[in-house]
């Protein structure tokens, strides 16, 4: 019987009940972490799975292929909650969401008004727009905890 894997398995709309029906972007990152099929992988920043699963439900199916190399790059992006909230920020500029700061990134409301504009977003894609949104996850992937101030070395003790 045919079993699919993250190298077989098509990227497709929506949310599927295993991989033998397809898979999102997110159902494959959640393969790949070796985490129960879902599109709600633990391993990913919640923000950039909102954008992701949002943007691949409304591309055409060739342009969501595009989002392939995401599953992988997404695992292991959930960081603490000022990380989120950095990330959340960008996507406020990008997407130009009316959501005051106040609210908690990761309470309904702005998670909802985040998937809407990543459906806006895909929904409208043109060559130019696709690309600057695979850009701007790059950009969500990438941005990262600050490092820890460097310990200066110890000076060297002449013998």
């Amino acid at each position: 019987m045919y079993q699919p894997s993250h190298q077989t398995v098509r990227l497709s709309a929506g949310r599927h009940p295993s991989p033998h029906s397809g898979a999102c972007v997110m159902e494959l990152a959640s393969m790949l972490a070796g985490e129960p099929f879902t599109d709600h992988p633990r391993a990913v920043c919640p923000v950039i799975a909102t954008v992701l699963r949002a943007y691949n439900d409304a591309l055409d199916d060739t342009r969501r292929q595009d989002l392939y190399r995401f599953a992988s790059a997404t695992v292991g992006t959930r960081g603490d909650r000022d990380l989120r909230e950095r990330r959340f920020e960008l996507c406020r500029e990008f997407f130009g969401l009316e959501v005051p700061r106040w609210r908690l990134p990761f309470s309904r409301l702005p998670m909802r008004t985040l998937a809407l504009a990543s459906l806006r977003q895909g929904a409208t894609a043109t060559a130019s727009s696709h690309r600057a949104t695979l850009e701007f996850v790059d950009r969500l992937i990438q941005l990262s905890a600050p490092e820890p101030a460097a310990v200066p070395a110890a000076e060297q003790v002449p013998a």
